[in-house]
């Protein structure tokens, strides 16, 4: 009789999704405790798909944070956003289905409808918990929630302040299948330094600039040279429009001087070099 070593770990995805604003990204970074995701006060802020992994003595859970899914898809834009969440959700182990603790839209019943069709487990993250003043409205909300779906869970918590997060990483651990780590202990993302750095220039211009600059602007990093303590970038920032050139520049350039400073101190948090 052939006998087979069951494993001691446990190694699985977990695709973090909800309607944009929600804090999925806020959610992912503060459960790595490093910043991956970027944010800013503007929808669809997160365009690509980026895996965060977190690795325990005995898990290994790979976190993905998705575009926030728009009730309605306007542009080409949102329609590639949405189709590839739609497909990561289809491939993961479990659901973060993360919604505003109190308040049910449109936009997360239709997302709801989706996660239905995907027949996951789901877990229900009731963020912003911190938000209530009266935690009485919580419970009767909740309530309201179990009977839209039979979630493997429902966690309020605070993606921005910490609490109850513990509690979420538990239960996901819990319902993660019994494999062998996929990265190594020490990897934290699966995108590399240069990605992550274009991610961090680009979240200063959406924050200084959302009214102004629209979703077109884009930016590149042409040169990437890691030296032994520092590393030094040459970033193209690209615009829809050459009348936009001078609402980045601002002033003397003082706006593009606050990006930079900003995103660089972002830059040397995550990889512990300085840049220039």
């Amino acid at each position: 009789m052939i006998q087979f070593e069951q494993e001691k770990t446990r190694c699985g995805t977990v695709a973090i999704v909800g309607r944009p604003n929600v804090g999925k990204s806020t959610l992912m970074n503060y459960i790595l405790g490093e910043k991956l995701s970027i944010t800013s006060a503007k929808p669809q802020t997160t365009r690509q798909q980026i895996l965060g992994i977190k690795t325990e003595e005995t898990t290994q859970t790979i976190y993905i944070d998705t575009p926030g899914l728009p009730q309605a898809s306007k542009n080409r834009l949102q329609r590639s956003l949405v189709r590839d969440a739609i497909n990561v959700v289809a491939e993961v182990d479990v659901v973060g289905f993360v919604i505003e603790a109190g308040r049910w839209t449109e936009a997360d019943q239709t997302i709801l409808e989706r996660l239905r069709e995907q027949n996951h487990p789901v877990i229900l993250i009731l963020n912003k918990v911190d938000r209530i003043k009266d935690k009485t409205r919580l419970l009767p909300f909740m309530k309201i929630c179990a009977e839209k779906m039979n979630f493997l869970a429902m966690i309020p918590l605070s993606a921005q302040k910490g609490d109850n997060i513990g509690v979420l990483e538990e239960t996901i651990a819990h319902h993660l299948p019994y494999a062998k780590f996929v990265y190594p202990r020490d990897q934290l993302s699966d995108r590399s330094q240069r990605f992550l750095a274009a991610e961090f220039i680009r979240e200063k211009l959406m924050r200084a600039l959302h009214k102004e600059i629209p979703y077109g602007v884009s930016v590149v990093i042409e040169q990437f040279e890691e030296k032994k303590r520092m590393i030094h970038i040459h970033a193209v920032i690209l615009a829809a429009r050459l009348g936009q050139k001078a609402i980045i520049i601002g002033k003397g350039g003082e706006v593009l001087k606050i990006i930079g400073s900003q995103a660089r101190l972002d830059m040397e948090a995550c990889f512990k070099k300085k840049y220039i």
